[in-house]
């Protein structure tokens, strides 16, 4: 298992929509997820930063999330409320790992 984390940013005055659309998720995104092998899937925010942290087996499967029309589909959803790419990706800074304790 690999555990992978990450940062974004939300847009100044972003933060209670963002909340809401990730409280009303969709099904079929969270199914995507799940089906890729994707778990413990958590985004924090704090100020206008997003923590985000997922598991996975074959880190290759996160990768392969940009190869699915929903995942672009929620991105465009998102960009409004994000720092994005100009493909409308989310900006996302790797955090390597440096410490675990089980």
């Amino acid at each position: 298992m690999q555990r992978l984390a990450f940062v974004m940013h939300i847009k100044e005055g972003c933060a209670a929509e963002y909340e809401k659309r990730h409280d009303e998720i969709w099904p079929e995104l969270l199914e995507l997820l799940q089906n890729s092998g994707i778990r413990n899937y958590n985004i924090f925010l704090h100020g206008l930063t997003l923590f985000a942290y997922l598991e996975t087996d074959d880190p290759e499967t996160l990768a392969a999330m940009k190869d699915h029309e929903l995942t672009w589909k929620w991105w465009r959803y998102m960009e409004p409320l994000m720092e994005c790419n100009e493909d409308s990706s989310p900006k996302i800074e790797p955090i390597p790992q440096v410490f675990h304790m089980d």
